[in-house]
């Protein structure tokens, strides 16, 4: 059986483009490989962030994890920064990567830009870290969205180098794109979905929450634009860089309503999806109804996760017992390759 790491930041409320583009193939993958997923707070820490907030947003992370359908009988959830081996093999790999493969990393080049105020060595180390968190449990498959893909590719050229230098230790990890769909921000279609702000959906939004922030959505009159939208994102064509050979200046409408579709298709019935395409297809669909009705479909697939983590917040056993059992795996695991990589490196 193969082995699988992956892992979320704690840096908010998880939202609906973290389940659409992970944690929903995360479900599946757990039944078929023995599974590790961890919340990254090693890597939370390479930008601004505020002290008092991450404990609690490592506890929320896990919550959503339970909810979400992450099962412990299944798969070894554990929190990045109590597996120490992640760090120590971290310094033990970066002697062995070259300063110019992480400086043309694509996330370092955008992080460095977005946090002037905020540079660090950490944004720098960050794929190193990435690489160790993988190569920690001999992972041979990575599951990840495009933006990480390059970050898995460095661990699979140190892991390539290391065997070389050492001896062989580590498979070569491949980047899983699972298909998971690749959510937007409601308020910048040529971004992500974050976290922060109003321009995410949050698991935990209530129907009412939902609604005003679907209703501040970006969306147009335009019909060709609904038109081509709808089929954009039934063809499942992801993100800012779909071609749009219309009007520049309706780029950003394009995006938003391919945007709102995508989600419509991925959680909406048959029914509802029929109805609206046959809209779409007439470049009639009015958005006045259309969000409200969207809003409803999203509150209605989530319920059963706001009800499962409603009740998990109230056993504190139950979770505290999940994060320690977890750790307890996740150390056994990453200790035994730190010691083997110590060994190989003339460290023991």
């Amino acid at each position: 059986m193969s082995r699988i790491l992956s892992g979320i930041r704690p840096s908010g409320q998880l939202h609906l483009g973290n389940y659409l583009g992970a944690i929903k193939q995360w479900i599946a993958l757990q039944d078929q490989h023995q599974a590790f997923f961890m919340v990254a707070d090693l890597h939370a820490i390479t930008t601004p962030y505020e002290v008092e907030s991450l404990q609690p947003q490592i506890r929320e992370t896990i919550l959503d994890y339970l909810a979400a359908g992450l099962d412990p009988a299944k798969t070894t959830l554990f929190i990045q920064s109590q597996v120490p081996a992640h760090a120590e093999l971290m310094w033990l790999l970066s002697t062995i990567t070259p300063i110019g493969e992480l400086q043309r990393m694509v996330q370092y080049k955008e992080k460095s830009a977005a946090n002037p105020d905020f540079q660090n060595a950490g944004i720098l180390n960050y794929p190193i870290l990435m690489a160790a968190d993988i190569l920690a449990y001999k992972a041979d498959r990575v599951p990840v969205g495009d933006d990480q893909g390059q970050h898995v590719e460095l661990a699979r050229d140190v892991a390539k180098k290391f065997n070389r230098l050492f001896g062989q230790t580590f498979p070569e990890p491949l980047a899983v794109f699972g298909g998971g769909k690749r959510i937007m921000s409601l308020a910048n279609p040529m971004e992500k979905m974050s976290k922060t702000g109003g321009e995410g959906i949050a698991l935990t939004d209530e129907e009412s929450t939902i609604k005003k922030k679907i209703q501040k959505a970006v969306s147009t009159s335009e019909p060709r634009v609904i038109r081509e939208a709808f089929r954009a994102a039934e063809q499942g064509e992801r993100g800012p860089e779909i071609q749009w050979q219309g009007d520049p200046t309706l780029l950003k409408q394009f995006h938003g309503v391919r945007n709102l579709f995508t989600i419509l298709l991925v959680l909406g019935l048959p029914k509802d999806t029929a109805q609206w395409k046959a809209a779409a297809e007439a470049g009639k669909i009015q958005f006045s109804q259309f969000k409200p009705t969207l809003a409803t479909i999203i509150a209605e697939h989530f319920a059963p996760f706001r009800a499962r983590r409603e009740q998990l917040a109230k056993d504190e056993t139950f979770v505290r017992g999940v994060i320690d059992e977890g750790g307890l795996k996740a150390n056994q695991v990453a200790e035994q390759t730190l010691a083997e990589v110590q060994a190989k490196m003339g460290l023991r």
